[in-house]
């Protein structure tokens, strides 16, 4: 798919980052045109990365939407004037389906829905995205390869994008949220809070390098560090019987059915 010219509609962490993801994946700067409503931000943006406002829908091939949630419908109803083709429409917001933007576009707009995750940010991030009706495999290849700049990127049914926001969407919090109890627990123990967040932080760190780089799988990772009887084995043994599984699952549930409320 030839794309001429790119508008990024809202620059905060997740819109820079899609501007820095365009211009590794080969983008010209001047090819990124940006709309942000706050002017402080949007002069930001465009002296850090050289590109420029984003004046009319009318002059992009592909519109980002990374938008609040609260103004994105809003946004949307704006591309309603468009007196040329629809440009494709790329949406990074949560809870927002591809069939109501192409409702609020009379069906005209081919449409991409993409659950992105912060980590994004530092080129590790998990991008999953869904294609709507209109949305072709040349639309959904260019999507992919410049969210490729970002990180992972896998492309699921639309009817599972609420359970990618339960698992990678929200994801990173569930490990931010273990490493603070891992670095409250250590100071019950006895730890100093500074030493507790080095040991708890290198060890997340650590953690996920072994799950990328060893190329084992997580069981058995799991098992080199757990010896019969000892004491791994003797924490692992409580987590089981307080249910962390089963806390896992209810959690992650819980995320997944206030996705699907935001979206209904």
């Amino acid at each position: 798919m030839a794309i001429s010219s790119v508008g990024v509609l809202g620059t905060g962490v997740i819109g820079e980052a899609l501007i820095g993801a365009l211009l590794r994946s080969g983008t010209p700067r001047e090819a990124i045109l940006i709309a942000e409503k706050r002017s402080e931000r949007k002069n930001e943006i465009c002296q850090k990365y050289g590109v420029s406002e984003l004046i009319s829908f009318e002059s992009v091939d592909v519109l980002l939407l990374s938008v609040k949630p609260q103004d994105f419908m809003s946004t949307i109803e704006q591309l309603q004037n468009v007196n040329i083709e629809l440009p494709l429409i790329v949406s990074f917001a949560a809870g927002i389906r591809t069939s109501a933007i192409e409702k609020a576009l009379r069906n005209k707009a081919r449409v991409i829905r993409v659950m992105p995750n912060t980590p994004m940010t530092l080129g590790r991030g998990m991008s999953a995205i869904s294609l709507g009706t209109l949305a072709s495999n040349d639309d959904r290849e260019w999507v992919s390869r410049f969210l490729g700049a970002t990180g992972e990127v896998i492309t699921v049914p639309e009817e599972l994008q609420d359970a990618v926001t339960a698992t990678s969407g929200s994801g990173p919090a569930y490990f931010y949220a273990f490493t603070e109890a891992v670095v409250a627990a250590a100071t019950k123990l006895g730890l100093s809070e500074t030493d507790a967040m080095i040991l708890a932080k290198e060890t997340l760190i650590g953690a996920a390098l072994m799950v990328e780089k060893s190329g084992k799988d997580l069981q058995t990772l799991r098992e080199n560090v757990t010896s019969p009887n000892g004491t791994t084995a003797a924490a692992l043994k409580k987590f089981t019987e307080l249910g962390l599984d089963e806390l896992v699952f209810e959690s992650m549930k819980a995320a997944r059915d206030r996705s699907i409320e935001l979206s209904s």
